[in-house]
């Protein structure tokens, strides 16, 4: 096997890696922190036409003042699906509708919610690490594979383990980062 296509394969469980840190900065912005945040809403969905749909799908979303989140709905007739779909949502929030607009307050937290919001995000925290390690995982029974077949020396083994090591716990650092400023947003009043 040429250094080449081992560079690509290191690059490939790189970027699964990276993915998995992009999935977690995604769901990240819906747990919701000091200040409104249009990602808050990123996981309503809303039924339209008999098919559920991302909420920015069927409006815009913006935040005009630090405690209040506004939904311009594009479609009338979608205005009450909207509403509807924000109240049922986990998320806790009481939208009320102002013609096609739909405002919602942002209720401050209580220390007992930071506390719970900041514990969610530990969790999707740690199970980011674990797909991150899941990853590092099959990186390393591909090279010990390729090791047995003899396609790679032993010490070509043991440099790109190494290697992969490292990208491993360069994306933990970057997942505890992450987290850690997530959980100071969540906890600032």
């Amino acid at each position: 096997m040429s250094d080449g296509d081992l560079d690509k394969s290191l690059a490939d469980f790189d970027a699964k890696m990276q993915n998995s840190v992009a999935i977690l900065v995604r769901e990240f912005s819906g747990i919701r922190a000091s200040r409104a945040s249009s990602g808050l809403l990123d996981t309503v969905r809303v039924e339209m036409y008999g098919s559920l749909v991302p909420i920015q799908q069927v409006g815009t979303i913006s935040a005009p003042e630090a405690r209040m989140l506004v939904v311009q709905v594009w479609d009338k007739s979608l205005v009450k699906q909207v509403e509807k779909a924000i109240r049922e949502s986990d998320l806790g929030l009481n939208p009320a509708i102002d013609g096609q607009l739909i405002r919602i307050p942002m209720p401050t937290l209580s220390e007992e919610r930071r506390q719970e919001l900041s514990k969610v995000a530990a969790r999707l925290a740690e199970e980011t690490k674990i797909a991150v390690r899941n990853v590092r995982r099959d990186a390393m029974e591909l090279l010990k594979k390729k090791e047995k077949a003899h396609e790679i020396t032993e010490d070509d083994l043991h440099r790109l383990s190494d290697t992969v090591q490292k990208i491993t716990d360069s994306r933990i650092g970057e997942i505890e980062d992450i987290l850690e400023k997530k959980q100071k947003d969540i906890m600032a009043v």
